[in-house]
This record gives C-alpha cells, sequence and structure tokens, in this order.
C-alpha cells in the first residue's frame, strides 16, 4: 500500500488542532474521565504543546496520504519531553475510521520512524489508550514494547 507523508498545509492547522483536540477529549472519556474533565485537559494538553497555535520546536504534523493523492489520516511528531535530544515520540497519529485495517497506519508508523531517525531520534515512544486494542497491536507488531501501564478500576 503507498503511502506518504506530506507536511500538513499551514492553512489547514486550526482545523487540524480543533479536530485533535476534540478526538482527543473524546478518547479521554472512553477512558472514564467526565466530558468536562476530558474537554478542560483536551484544552489544556493542546494549550501546552502548542502555545502560538503552531508546532512547537521541532515537532511535525503530517497528512497520511494515499497513492490516489487522498488525506486518510494525520501523525504528528517530535521530540519528547525529557532532555534527552534523540528521544522522540509520536505525539498523535489518527487514520479516518473508514480507511482502517487497510495498512495505512502500519505506513505511516514505519515512514515516522524514518523522519524521526533522519531528524537524530535514536528511541520512539508513544502512548496508546487500553481500550485501542486494534492499536496496540499494530505497535507490537512493529516492535514496540510496553514501558509502563496505567490501571483503573470503577468503584461505583
Amino acid at each position: 500500500m503507498p503511502v506518504t507523508l506530506r507536511h500538513l498545509d499551514a492553512r489547514l492547522f486550526p482545523a487540524w488542532l480543533e479536530r485533535s483536540r476534540a478526538e482527543y477529549a473524546k478518547d479521554l472519556v472512553a477512558a472514564g474521565q467526565t466530558p468536562e474533565d476530558a474537554h478542560r485537559n483536551a484544552d489544556e494538553s493542546m494549550a501546552r504543546s502548542f502555545p502560538s497555535g503552531t508546532p512547537g520546536s521541532g515537532h511535525v504534523v503530517f497528512d497520511v496520504v494515499d497513492d490516489a493523492g487522498e488525506t486518510v489520516g494525520y501523525l504528528w511528531i517530535g521530540p519528547d519531553t525529557s532532555d534527552d535530544a534523540g528521544a522522540w515520540w509520536i505525539w498523535d497519529i489518527v487514520i479516518d475510521a473508514d480507511k482502517r485495517g487497510r495498512g495505512f497506519g502500519r505506513r505511516a508508523m514505519v515512514l515516522g520512524e524514518e523522519y524521526a531517525r533522519a531528524q537524530g531520534a535514536h528511541t520512539l515512544g508513544l502512548s496508546v489508550f487500553g481500550f485501542n486494542t486494534g492499536a496496540r497491536g499494530l505497535y507490537e507488531s512493529l516492535g514496540y514494547e510496553t514501558t509502563s501501564v496505567k490501571m483503573l478500576k470503577k468503584l461505583g
């Protein structure tokens, strides 16, 4: 499956930022946060990552593009929050729901790894919600290893 990464057009960045914020809030609700907390946390997270409404130093957002030139998702990649310049992070990757299961995510991840390596990265990390079993399986098949697990039990 031919896939390419294309830098997100700066004119489309505000819409992407809103989409990413909304998707993150939805995932936080699915992970157990109240809608109010989820939206507040998503807003705060995006404000930290994009204080001026644009990607921070070293961060880049790519459209994931299929062989017909259609955008099928996005990948946000950049340095992690440590002092290690060679430690990079997949901050977000989303393939449109109707395009999943066709290899786009796998290929985007491999291209993201190549991009990070070309920028001097020696590690690439990511977080994945526990309920996202499809993504977890993909990441494990690509050689990503679990480094921590956060657990929750509802006592209601």
